[in-house]
C-alpha cells in the first residue's frame, strides 16, 4: 500500500506539508545547543526529515549527564541532531527530484495524528531507547498504514536485545529478518551490492577496520513483503551524515551512508 492511500483516512497525502502537521520546532541537543536556521526553513515541500522523539531506556548511556524531560530535547534522541538531519536533507535535494525541506521535523508519537503526516521516520541509538507500550502501538499503526521507519546506530548484544524487545512490542507477530541483497531497497537509486560498516566519528582514531564484519541490514516486512522497518545494526549512518562536510572525515563512509539513506527515502516514497 502506498503512503498516499494509507493516509487518506487522516486527510493528508504523502509527504505534503499541510494544515494538520505541527509547525517546525527546534530543541537543544546533546551535541548542539544552538544551531542556525537555514534561510528557507519555512518552505512548504514534498518531504522532510522526520526524527523520532522518544524516552530513554534503562541503559541510556547519557545518564546522568542528560536526564531531564525528553520532550524538551537534551536527550538520547538528539544524538547528531540537527546537523546530521540537515546535511542529509541537502543530499536528498541534490541527488533526487524530491522537493525537500532544508530543516528536520522532530516527531513525538503522542502528538495526536502528527506522525501520519511524515512518510519516513528516523531514530538514532535505538539500542538505548525506551518507547512505552502506548508509543509502540502508535508506531505499529503508522507502519501498517504505509509508514517507513529507519532505525540506526545501535551496537553489540545488549543494544540488539533492547531493540528486539521493543520491536516485539510493536510487532509481536512479525520477525526481524536480514534484508536480501537483491531487495529493491538496495537498488532504488544506487546499487549497494557492497555495503560498509560505518563507525561513529569518535571511533575512527582507534584503528577501525572497514571490513563489514558485524554490520547487519535487517528489516520487518508487511504482508506483501514491503519493508516497514529498516535497521542498520552495528553501523552509525547518522554520524556519517553529521560529519559529511568535514574534510577530515573519510569520504567513503560519508558517501556510502548518504547513498543508503537516499535509497531508503526513495523506497519509502514509492512503496
Amino acid at each position: 500500500m502506498s503512503f498516499r492511500k494509507a493516509l487518506l483516512g487522516v486527510g493528508c497525502a504523502i509527504g505534503t506539508l499541510c494544515a494538520l502537521q505541527l509547525p517546525f520546532r527546534q530543541y537543544p541537543g546533546v551535541e548542539y545547543r544552538d544551531f542556525e536556521l537555514t534561510p528557507d526553513w519555512g518552505e512548504k515541500t514534498e518531504w522532510a526529515f522526520a526524527r523520532l522523539m522518544y524516552p530513554p531506556g534503562w541503559n541510556d548511556g547519557y545518564r546522568p549527564r542528560f536526564q531531564g524531560d525528553w520532550h524538551k530535547g537534551l536527550s538520547l534522541w538528539t544524538q547528531d541532531y540537527p546537523r546530521a538531519d540537515r546535511h542529509f536533507s541537502q543530499a536528498v535535494r541534490r541527488l533526487t527530484r524530491i522537493h525537500v525541506r532544508s530543516v528536520e521535523q522532530p516527531v513525538n508519537l503522542e502528538d495526536g495524528d502528527d506522525v501520519y503526516n511524515w512518510p519516513w521516520l528516523y531514530a538514532v541509538q535505538v539500542g538505548e531507547w525506551g518507547p512505552t507500550d502506548g508509543q509502540a502501538k502508535i508506531l505499529r499503526d503508522y507502519l501498517l498504514r504505509g509508514g517507513f521507519f529507519m532505525a540506526d546506530d545501535f551496537h553489540g548484544t545488549t543494544e540488539w536485545e533492547v531493540f528486539q524487545e521493543s520491536m516485539h512490542r510493536v510487532f509481536p507477530d512479525r520477525p526481524i529478518v536480514d534484508i536480501d541483497d537483491k531487495d529493491s531497497i538496495f537498488h532504488t537509486v544506487y546499487d549497494l551490492d557492497d555495503r560498509l560498516q560505518v563507525p561513529g566519528q569518535a571511533h575512527l582514531p582507534r584503528g577501525y577496520k572497514n571490513n563489514g564484519i558485524g554490520a547487519h541490514w535487517r528489516a520487518i516486512l508487511d504482508d506483501k513483503g514491503r519493508i516497514m522497518v529498516a535497521a542498520s545494526y552495528n553501523s552509525d549512518l547518522g554520524d556519517a551524515w553529521e560529519w559529511a562536510d568535514d574534510p577530515e572525515y573519510p569520504a567513503n563512509f560519508a558517501n556510502f551512508a548518504i547513498r543508503v539513506g537516499v535509497n531508503y527515502v526513495v523506497y519509502a516514497m514509492t512503496h
